[in-house]
């Protein structure tokens, strides 16, 4: 695969105050100023991943992919222009605001603005957070994962999986379609929901700590920003919410994403829905609300379990309590 993982990613926005508020204070991103119209974010020792641009505009957006060198970068611009996909390379002046060596540009079959690059900067000075977490899984799974809404997926699905070498993790029919792509061993550093319009879904980061996540879901819910109600998800068993952006999309925090092995990994539908239980869908039709509910009841009718992902250090496993249970744990 030429792309290596989702690098940063950018919103245009006239709201910079109430972002600077949100991204710092709720999610836990280190705020970087970066003159009266743009504000820029830190989530690890990369001196960007998150770009707010007064400029652009409400609605604006791009989204950077990281390859692994000059030459690889060289051969994505080649491919794309065989296929007839028009790309710019872009001027040093842009790469330096994006903190990269080098940069080409062009537009998915949606008009989303799709970067690619390599040599991201990496900042001496350690990541502090906006708020005390213990940080953000990040490295070569990239920053999270980026979802989109589209008209059909059909017409933008080959883009991305026959030139820019997404594999497909999954897919969901109802209660609304949504497909789902990997890079690297991220579940998803991509996904596409079929909704009839174009724009952006949701941007996930993922923590290191559930208790991070939690936390930030009090200061959600007193600030009346969840759109999505804490819940986990039946593919990637994340565990996480959704709030509301001062934009139109929402950021999702998680914790306790799942790896796959992109050499062997089968793709498959998943009949039991998006969640195992919880995720309230806000946005979502009363109708289409009342079905994804349904799904959820007959997943736990179902007895629908999968194994919380955890990293070393961050458990305690408890002591054997019945036979039953020291089953389960041995199966």
């Amino acid at each position: 695969m030429s792309l290596q993982a989702l690098g940063y990613v950018g919103f245009g926005s006239t709201a910079l105050d109430d972002w600077r508020q949100f991204g710092t204070s709720l999610v836990g991103w280190q705020a970087i100023e970066c003159g009266n119209s743009m504000l820029a974010f830190r989530m690890d020792d990369r001196k960007q991943r998150v770009v707010i641009d007064h400029a652009m505009g409400d609605g604006a957006r791009f989204f950077g992919w990281e390859v692994e060198n000059a030459a690889a970068l060289d051969a994505l611009a080649a491919k794309l222009e065989a296929a007839e996909v028009q790309v710019f390379a872009e001027p040093q002046a842009l790469a330096d605001a994006r903190r990269v060596r080098e940069m080409i540009s062009f537009l998915d079959p949606a008009g989303n603005r799709l970067e690619a690059f390599h040599g991201a900067e990496v900042d001496d000075r350690p990541f502090s957070p906006g708020r005390s977490i213990s940080g953000f899984r990040t490295g070569a799974l990239g920053l999270g994962h980026i979802v989109l809404t589209v008209e059909r997926i059909a017409e933008v699905m080959p883009f991305y999986v026959n030139l820019l070498g997404f594999r497909l993790s999954d897919f969901i029919e109802q209660p609304f379609r949504a497909y789902f792509f990997h890079v690297n061993p991220r579940h998803h550093s991509l996904a596409l929901i079929e909704t009839g319009k174009n724009g952006v879904h949701h941007l996930m980061v993922e923590l290191f700590s559930l208790d991070d996540v939690g936390q930030a879901y009090d200061i959600a819910l007193a600030e009346e920003r969840v759109n999505v109600t804490l819940g986990r998800h039946t593919n990637d068993f994340m565990t996480s919410f959704y709030a509301r952006t001062p934009s139109s999309f929402m950021v999702e925090c998680g914790w306790g994403g799942r790896e796959v092995d992109p050499a062997t990994w089968q793709p498959v539908e998943m009949h039991h829905g998006p969640s195992l239980w919880g995720h309230e869908r806000v946005w979502l039709s009363e109708h289409d609300r009342e079905r994804a509910r349904d799904m959820r009841m007959r997943a736990a009718a179902d007895g629908l379990r999968v194994p919380v992902q955890v990293m070393a250090g961050n458990y305690h496993l408890m002591s054997g309590t019945c036979p039953w249970w020291d089953g389960i744990r041995e199966a």
